[in-house]
């Protein structure tokens, strides 16, 4: 079990981190503008559910094999890349999703908690925090490895649950009268879409960390 003071600590370093707009923030954002608060909550769910994915890769030593072969790294960081880049082509591309915020119709609440759990399974900075920053604040002397990794991704997950629900909130409030505006909603799409696209490219070009074997 980690010691308080390290999960103290630890706890800031992930408020920090889960403040940072990345894919997920960006997402639930976008969904919670466009399709309202109901909407962003299945979103948030789904996010954190992948989050829960990422936790248990870890706590069974994934992380340690992702950060001693390059290859597995670079598999991960270029699937999560490419996942990235399609939600961007696929924002531009799509007119369905503009017509159905314009007429307020909302969407299926299974399908975006679906959605949510991907972009946070394949979400390269989540990933990298928990295979590179995460194993930082493991102490082998105070017990198993994987349990106190399991204790940090619930701490994350409790933190993100809070601070991502904030997020939703805040943009499923303000989406009513954002969606009053179609020249707003159309401009979001190619700033959503473009954001995406540009943060999968980021994640492609992060240099693949040498195998330590």
């Amino acid at each position: 079990m980690p010691s308080l003071s390290t999960l103290v600590l630890y706890a800031g370093a992930a408020v920090l981190i889960l403040l940072v707009p990345g894919p997920a923030v960006l997402y639930i954002v976008s969904q919670g503008v466009r399709h309202g608060r109901r909407a962003a909550v299945p979103v948030v769910l789904g996010i954190h559910t992948g989050t829960l994915v990422q936790v248990a890769a870890c706590a069974a030593g994934l992380s340690w094999l992702l950060l001693s072969s390059s290859l597995a790294f670079a598999v991960v960081k270029y699937v999560g890349a490419a996942y990235l880049i399609y939600l961007g082509i696929r924002r531009l591309l799509s007119r369905s999703e503009l017509e159905m915020a314009e007429a307020g119709v909302a969407r299926s609440a299974a399908r975006m908690f679906g959605e949510g759990i991907l972009v946070n399974i394949l979400n390269p900075k989540l990933a990298l925090f928990f295979l590179a920053f995460l194993p930082q604040f493991v102490d082998p002397a105070r017990g198993a490895v994987a349990g106190q990794v399991a204790v940090f991704g619930v701490v994350f997950v409790l933190i993100g649950l809070c601070t991502d629900g904030s997020f939703a909130l805040l943009a499923g409030t303000v989406g009513p009268w954002l969606r009053g505006s179609t020249r707003f909603l159309r401009g979001e799409r190619y700033v959503v879409g473009g954001t995406f696209i540009g943060l999968g490219i980021v994640a492609a070009l992060t240099p693949v960390r040498r195998s330590h074997s």
